[in-house]
């Protein structure tokens, strides 16, 4: 896919009329590193984006991979829909695909102009316009199928199908059998590449073994390319959940491959003579080792995606850390006053919670790099010629750029699901913190006036259809829910990887869209926490302050000095009769004024011993 740039006129009258303009100079240049994204899709609007050196791709679809729609160079705008609309937000995310330089405008930036150049605004705005239908109409849609129908047999006789559809009888059977989620196996696109990667892998090594001639590889591995590329993913249309271990699945990679490879090479659709999905593009595998080998990269690249969310929202904490490292707050346990902290201590200890999990899914990462590729049905090998399973796994780690290997035991590895129950139990433990976490947001913020009230979370939709000025914590509360999700598929996991008879487990197909849902969501979950909530957190240090010093936890740091028995009679006499300790001490004269302050300083019960 080249790299577009769109209307060059156009495009360079906006960044004149820009770089003409006597604010440009506060405006921010950076150099992003390859793979960094510059917005994600659904995300609010932030400004606009001027490649001034470099290339990004443009992505469209939520999930563990978008699918590509363009590549965007040099001198190329981003985001100039907000010049008509700051309120939508992104429709599609920007990643950059090496080294890039970018000169970002801000909404702030963009609201002067507004303000102080009505006339320049406006005329950007009608070129934003002109940008933008031109950038819709380079990108195009998919081709509507014919009302035709082409005939198709297998052993259980014949089936009428669309003619012009890339898959074959065997997924028509597959579409009548699971009407079940209406969910469709194209929504896991790394599933659908990674099947495609085996394919590929395998198709190389039977021909380098003498089982496939020269034109059929190259026909079937141009098809599986393209696949990887993001095309025809609209043809995996067989339901997430289905019985058959992921024959379905597999039959439907192996009859998009094979037609799309017919169409390579100028035969019609069906011609199974030629190229057939079983003996040809399933040469010298079965399902079960095709499918969980699959199942594995995608989760890989997946689980690739969900680690760089959570650097993200780590990343976040870690900012708020910072700006809260001078607010003096209230630690508490068991939701009762403890002793002081700072808000930033706190905001960092989000960020290590996050940290500490990266970690942990690197690890199940581990564990998914070992394959069984090559063992066929239940890991004997039936089926594949010798040295079959050191070349198709040759050929799939130069494919997929993967440190992976294969099982010491194929008849183990075909039936054991382990490594799933422990990506799963991962999973879990990061959607049980993150939900910790949005509790304790939530509590946080709770009031605004007659709760803790320490934060403020950015106000992100009215919270209520009766109460006026009501708002709510909403983001935290989609992320709690994404937890509960999350537990609940691990169940699902458990039980699925329990119910695995003798040599297979038949039960894989939910344990994929259970993970896959999961990892999925927990990314998205990440971005959104981090983007419409964590980077606009605020603090009421004065009310925060205030509440440490009425606080009857500051007793605590009279212990030392008082002895535990007055530190409690000081605490019950606050408690009932509402002074202050601070005030308590001193009547009794337990301490000098000089000695209570030096032992009450916030400032120096928050900083802990080197």
């Amino acid at each position: 896919m080249k790299t577009k740039t769109i209307d060059m006129k156009n495009k360079q009258q906006v960044i004149l009329d820009l770089k003409n303009c006597p604010l440009f100079g506060s405006v921010s240049d950076r150099v992003y590193d390859a793979g960094e994204f510059l917005f994600h899709e659904s995300m609010p609007r932030q400004g606009i984006y001027w490649i001034t050196k470099g290339e990004v791709e443009i992505l469209k679809g939520i999930g563990d991979h978008p699918v590509r729609l363009t590549l965007l160079g040099d001198g190329t705008l981003l985001g100039e829909r907000i010049l008509l609309s700051s309120e939508i937000p992104h429709l599609t995310s920007a990643k950059t695909t090496k080294e890039t330089r970018v000169i970002f405008l801000p909404k702030k930036y963009l609201q002067r102009i507004k303000t102080e150049n009505q006339p320049l605004f406006e005329h950007l705005a009608r070129i934003a316009g002109e940008l933008l239908a031109q950038r819709l109409a380079s990108v195009k849609g998919l081709t509507p199928l014919e009302k035709k129908v082409r005939v198709e047999h297998d052993l259980l006789g014949e089936r009428e199908l669309p003619a012009n559809v890339l898959y074959g009888v065997q997924t028509q059977r597959a579409i009548e059998n699971f009407p079940i989620t209406g969910i469709p196996i194209s929504n896991f696109p790394n599933l659908i590449k990674s099947l495609a990667m085996v394919k590929k892998a395998a198709a190389l090594a039977n021909n380098e073994l003498g089982l496939l001639d020269e034109e059929k590889t190259s026909a079937i591995t141009q098809a599986c390319d393209e696949i990887v590329d993001g095309k025809y993913h609209e043809f995996f249309v067989v339901d997430v959940l289905q019985g058959g271990a992921g024959t379905s699945t597999n039959m439907n990679a192996n009859e998009v491959i094979a037609n799309r490879a017919l169409e390579i090479l100028g035969h019609p659709y069906g011609s199974y003579e030629i190229i057939h999905p079983n003996n040809h593009v399933n040469l010298s595998q079965s399902t079960n080792d095709a499918y969980p080998t699959a199942m594995r990269l995608g989760l890989l690249f997946a689980l690739q995606s969900l680690v760089s969310a959570m650097d993200e929202l780590k990343n976040s904490f870690a900012v708020k850390s910072n700006e809260f490292a001078d607010v003096i707050k209230m630690g508490r346990t068991q939701l009762q006053d403890a002793v002081p902290m700072t808000l930033g201590q706190e905001f960092g200890a989000f960020a290590t919670m996050i940290e500490e999990d990266i970690s942990r899914v690197k690890e199940a990462m581990e564990l998914l790099k070992e394959i069984n590729l090559g063992a066929t049905a239940i890991g004997t090998g039936l089926n594949s010629p010798p040295k079959y399973t050191a070349t198709v796994r040759k050929f799939l780690l130069k494919i997929t750029g993967l440190n992976l290997k294969t099982a010491a035991n194929l008849v183990e590895a075909t039936q054991d699901t382990g490594a799933y129950v422990q990506l799963s139990g991962v999973l879990k433990r990061v959607a049980v913190k993150l939900s910790k976490i949005s509790n304790d947001l939530r509590l946080l913020s709770s009031g605004p006036r007659a709760g803790i009230n320490e934060i403020n979370l950015p106000p992100m939709q009215p919270g209520s259809s009766i109460m006026p000025g009501k708002v709510n914590p909403v983001i935290p509360e989609v992320v709690n829910q994404i937890a509960f999700e999350v537990v609940g598929h691990d169940v699902t996991v458990t039980m699925a990887a329990e119910a695995g008879q003798l040599q297979l487990n038949v039960m894989e197909p939910v344990i994929t869209f259970s993970l896959f849902s999961s990892i999925n969501h927990l990314r998205q979950g990440c971005i959104v926490l981090s983007e419409r909530c964590i980077k606009g957190v605020s603090a009421n240090r004065s009310h925060a302050l205030e509440l440490v010093e009425k606080s009857i936890g500051l007793v605590t740091a009279l212990n030392p000095y008082l002895g535990y028995e007055k530190s409690s009679e000081v605490a019950s006499e606050a408690l009932t009769s509402g002074k202050s300790v601070y005030d308590i001490v001193l009547e009794k004269g337990y301490l000098t004024k000089e000695k209570l302050d030096s032992i009450l300083d916030p400032e120096k019960m928050v900083k802990s011993e080197d």
